[in-house]
């Protein structure tokens, strides 16, 4: 089976290239920098294009079976979306696999959630055989976070008290790598999250146990936040994760136990723990 995996250098879609490829699977990976088609594993197809470019979504779907179709967070990721889900039908694609978030259609006001409910739309509605993934918050996220926990003892993401069942990307790439290369996920919708809810509080008492030093949490100031992080990210990134995040703060971002239950029957194996993976990134980091 050949599959295109777009956004395969990023930190979900390599993991899904790791598991289409422990699963025999011919893999090409689609990368905006053709300096990253160079590092990618050995027998992995390096296509350059952006999606955004109607030259390149006629040109990047032909003669694949699968896609796995995940849109970088951006001004145009709707436009990205759709163009594809266009280019998915012409070419006759038999199955993708699209990445959305979690309860995005609890908070369709927020570009970071309603952008993806368009495009989860017009998925069902093209006709393509389509698997929907919605994970929670990501584990890795926190990788962005290391120098502020080993240089200033703080964890910064401004999480909130309600709680977020977290994901470890990993687990997001298996349940991919099964949809895309075993039937029977056509048409199915899965949230992908973590076995418990963390608040911004457990979060850094996590990584405090697990670094073995104090770590505290940065609070739940969006307005300290947000100025904090235009020193860094674009306005537009901070005004959408902005009110993300006081979304979270609000109604938290939880997971059901029936659907931790189907993604246990999904990828085989109960969901990864946040404090495994703390103690793995904690580890790495010494």
């Amino acid at each position: 089976m050949n599959i295109l995996v777009t956004g395969g250098t990023g930190t979900v879609g390599s993991q899904v290239v790791k598991e289409l490829l422990s699963r025999g699977a011919q893999v090409q990976v689609l990368t905006r920098d053709a300096a990253k088609a160079s590092t990618l594993p050995a027998g992995v197809k390096g296509v350059t294009g952006d999606l955004s470019k109607v030259e390149t979504v006629r040109r990047v779907f032909k003669g694949v079976d699968g896609v796995f179709l995940i849109n970088t967070v951006s001004p145009t990721e709707v436009h990205e979306g759709l163009f594809s889900v266009c280019a998915l039908r012409e070419e006759n694609v038999k199955r993708l696999v699209y990445v959305s978030v979690q309860d995005a259609d609890k908070a369709p006001w927020l570009p970071h959630f309603g952008g993806k409910l368009g495009v989860e739309e017009a998925v069902k509605k093209s006709g393509v055989p389509a698997t929907i993934l919605r994970p929670n918050n990501f584990y890795q996220n926190d990788n962005w976070f290391k120098d502020v926990l080993l240089q200033h003892g703080v964890y910064p993401q401004p999480l909130g008290s309600v709680g977020l069942n977290r994901v470890d990307v990993r687990d997001i790439a298996e349940a991919a790598a099964v949809a895309l290369t075993t039937s029977g996920h056509e048409g199915q919708t899965y949230d992908l999250v973590g076995p418990e809810a963390h608040t911004g509080e457990s979060t850094a008492a996590a990584w405090s146990r697990a670094l073995g030093r104090p770590i505290v949490y940065g609070g739940d100031d969006l307005g300290a936040w947000e100025k904090q992080s235009l020193q860094y990210l674009p306005d537009w990134l901070v005004y959408d994760f902005k009110h993300m995040y006081e979304f979270f703060q609000t109604k938290g971002l939880k997971a059901s136990p029936e659907a931790i239950d189907r993604q246990t029957r999904l990828i085989g194996h109960t969901p990864r723990s946040f404090g495994a993976f703390v103690s793995e990134m904690a580890s790495a980091w010494k």
